[in-house]
């Protein structure tokens, strides 16, 4: 059984009985039972919260948006914001942009796809950012590699470690060649910041694919994932349809890039933070003061 309530804003209003659904799927809504993307079973809302967003049956890490895992990682009241005002817009006056970012707007509660800042995790002052999926599906356009670069900036010039959280299906095609100019743009922030022997640690969430796969996600020294997340370039079916063959069973997801090396560890969100902590005391970062 479902509970129902008064849309929160127009976007949510202007939808329509499929858009709801696919949004109750995803977790996008709350204050309603939702199934689990796996095991079919029903959750309430509020019990997810509480639980980091994961299935109490099966244990599917369901999608968490971006205020959620800075709220879980960093510690109490330590998080201080950069950029939070930066905005995309239409540069190429591409059509229905506009609405687009306006809806992503609405339905996230956020500017744009990311969040960056300062904050401490376990006594150790660090440069986080956060990807947000559900502005946009975590798409990077200009904004996202502009907050994304100062933040690696500003990393080198205070000595910081830098951690990130992504999830993204890839460039945005409303921004075109300049949403493919960020993956150069942030790799060569990231490559001055370890030039400069600094670390910088990045969780792969579900899906992490794309131009941002293919740039800042997997240049990181340490590269954690979370289970089951689908992680690659292209998708499944574009793979397959251009080589002709079938892949194997798990293919992109977590435990299929763990086997093969191109990750380091599978953590669930409930380890994180210890784990993490633990990768920043190995690396000599001491307690700092914001």
């Amino acid at each position: 059984m479902m509970r129902f309530r008064r849309p929160k804003n127009r976007l949510e209003g202007e939808q329509n009985p499929n858009k709801l659904a696919k949004a109750v799927k995803k977790g996008m809504t709350d204050d309603l039972v939702i199934p689990c993307p796996k095991c079919k079973k029903s959750l309430e809302n509020s019990e997810l919260i509480g639980r980091l967003s994961v299935c109490i049956y099966c244990g599917h890490h369901l999608r968490q948006n971006a205020r959620q895992r800075l709220n879980f990682i960093c510690d109490k009241d330590s998080f201080n914001e950069m950029d939070a005002g930066i905005k995309s817009t239409n540069v190429l006056d591409f059509p229905e942009y506009d609405k687009k970012l306006e809806n992503a707007n609405l339905g996230s509660a956020e500017a744009d796809a990311v969040i960056c800042g300062v904050c401490l995790i376990g006594g150790v002052k660090t440069a986080i950012f956060v990807m947000e999926p559900y502005f946009m599906m975590g798409s990077m356009g200009i904004v996202v590699g502009e907050k994304i670069t100062n933040l690696f900036e500003h990393a080198l010039e205070e000595s910081l470690p830098v951690l990130g959280f992504t999830v993204s299906g890839g460039a945005r095609m409303q921004e075109g060649i300049l949403s493919l100019m960020q993956m150069a743009k942030v790799s060569g922030a990231v490559k001055r910041h370890s030039d400069a022997g600094q670390l910088y640690i990045c969780v792969l969430t579900d899906p992490t694919t794309g131009g941002v796969t293919a740039s800042f996600a997997m240049e990181a020294d340490i590269i954690l994932a979370e289970p089951y997340a689908l992680i690659g370039f292209a998708g499944p079916r574009v793979i397959e349809q251009t080589i002709r063959r079938k892949l194997p069973d798990g293919f992109q997801q977590a435990g299929f890039l763990l086997e093969k090396g191109f990750i380091d560890d599978i953590i669930e969100r409930k380890n994180q933070k210890d784990y993490i902590i633990k990768i920043l005391n190995l690396h000599n970062y001491g307690g700092g003061v914001l």
